[in-house]
């Protein structure tokens, strides 16, 4: 334990908590960990990880939820839960920050929360994030030396967290396992740095934000939850982690075969076209050398999906938002035909509900998150959503009797993760 570590944590509270939203994405499907651009914002549903020193041994941990048997972990030890069980999100927070800053405290983690799980609103991101501010702000960590330098603002503890989640190395804070999923960062950067009324314009080679986007005020946003909840274990996560996959998998074909060794397939992309966006951007007769690695068939449509969603869409939707236009409405439409034909990751729940907003006047619908079962938003006149909210769910009902969990969420863009006194 280096100096600083055992001063921080000399100085460290008895008790701290941590509320992380969810987030909501916009436009991006499955673009970030390609390097790509996404339209995201907090939403006004979160988890709060509330944590307090306990008699017990060093680097372990007991936690409870709200209606979730309690869990007993130590740093390093499997703690034989099943796959997908909600301690084995917080055993990995607890491996890499014991790994990164040292042994800690014992600790006891209560969590609750208003965010539906497996929702497609990122619950198992906001939860990675709670527990390890909520950690290392009882260890003081978060004013060591090594985490200030590692993250000194935001948008860069965003990329540690997602980092942490997805089991990879932070400049240089070594990585563990994860949780299995191999994504990228836009859930948590959208939870960290949200703001109240705005979406974040971000990249994600290199991690920046371009631009933030007012929220127009005449609409809101409403969330349908399907009830098919997005698994991301057995077999669910075999899915989720081809998009994953196939992106590294032509992105090493484009390295080997070119001599570069660009870090993203949006690398790859600024190597061909430069920084241009658009219609014509996507279509470039440049990028043909890019496609020409990728066998026919759905390694080709996701790739062509990336490129569409992320040249195309994304930087078109921030500007319809930021002009309140209801055009928003056919960039949306066309986005979800790509990621049903693209991404091959929509349920017969998604589309329905995507397509029932829409008759009930939405300016505009799509699915979002992972895919396979979570959440469609739309978009509608804010003087209306009280109204359509339920209207919209009962029809869903209706016409999915077996969707026992579904739920609607009025909401709005909200304030990223914030420290409780």
């Amino acid at each position: 334990m280096s100096q600083g570590t055992r001063q921080a944590m000399s100085e460290a509270p008895e008790e701290t908590a941590w509320r992380v939203p969810g987030r909501v994405e916009v436009l991006g499907k499955h673009t970030d960990y390609a390097g790509g651009s996404v339209l995201v914002g907090a939403i006004d549903r979160a988890i709060t990880a509330r944590a307090r020193r306990v008699t017990g041994p060093p680097a372990s941990l007991t936690a409870t939820t709200d209606g979730g048997d309690p869990v007993t972990l130590r740093a390093g030890v499997d703690p034989g839960l099943e796959p997908g069980h909600w301690g084995r999100y917080l055993q990995t927070v607890l491996d890499r920050l014991t790994l990164n800053f040292g042994v800690g405290t014992a600790a006891h983690l209560s969590i609750s929360s208003d965010l539906p799980p497996a929702s497609g609103m990122s619950s198992s991101s906001a939860l990675v994030c709670a527990t390890a501010l909520a950690l290392a702000s009882l260890n003081g960590w978060d004013a060591d030396p090594r985490w200030i330098e590692s993250m000194p603002d935001r948008l860069s503890l965003a990329g540690y967290l997602a980092a942490v989640e997805g089991g990879r190395a932070w400049r240089d804070l070594p990585g563990t396992s994860g949780v299995g999923t191999r994504g990228g960062s836009e859930d948590h950067t959208g939870m960290l740095c949200g703001a109240q009324d705005r979406l974040l314009l971000a990249d994600f080679d290199p991690m920046c934000i371009t631009r933030t986007i007012s929220f127009p005020s005449q609409w809101a946003l409403v969330v349908g939850v399907t009830g098919v909840l997005a698994h991301k274990t057995g077999a669910a996560l075999e899915d989720y982690n081809r998009g994953p996959n196939t992106v590294q998998a032509v992105l090493a074909r484009w390295n080997e075969a070119t001599g570069r060794t660009d870090a993203s397939l949006a690398g790859a992309v600024k190597h061909l076209i430069g920084d241009a966006t658009g219609e014509q951007a996507a279509g470039d007769p440049a990028l043909k050398d890019l496609l020409r690695l990728c066998d026919p068939g759905y390694e080709r449509q996701r790739i062509e999906q990336f490129l569409v969603e992320s040249l195309v869409l994304v930087p078109d939707g921030a500007r319809l938002i930021a002009a309140a236009d209801p055009g928003m409405g056919e960039v949306l439409e066309r986005s979800q035909e790509l990621a049903d034909r693209g991404l091959r990751n929509q349920v017969p729940q998604t589309r329905l509900m995507v397509s029932l907003a829409r008759e009930a006047g939405a300016i505009g619908a799509s699915s979002f998150g992972a895919g396979w079962g979570g959440s469609v938003y739309a978009l509608v006149p804010a003087d209306d959503a009280e109204d359509f909210a339920p209207q919209w769910l009962q029809t869903y009902r209706d016409r999915a009797p077996e969707a026992e969990r579904a739920a609607t969420i009025v909401t709005r863009p909200g304030p990223g993760a914030c420290r409780l006194p």
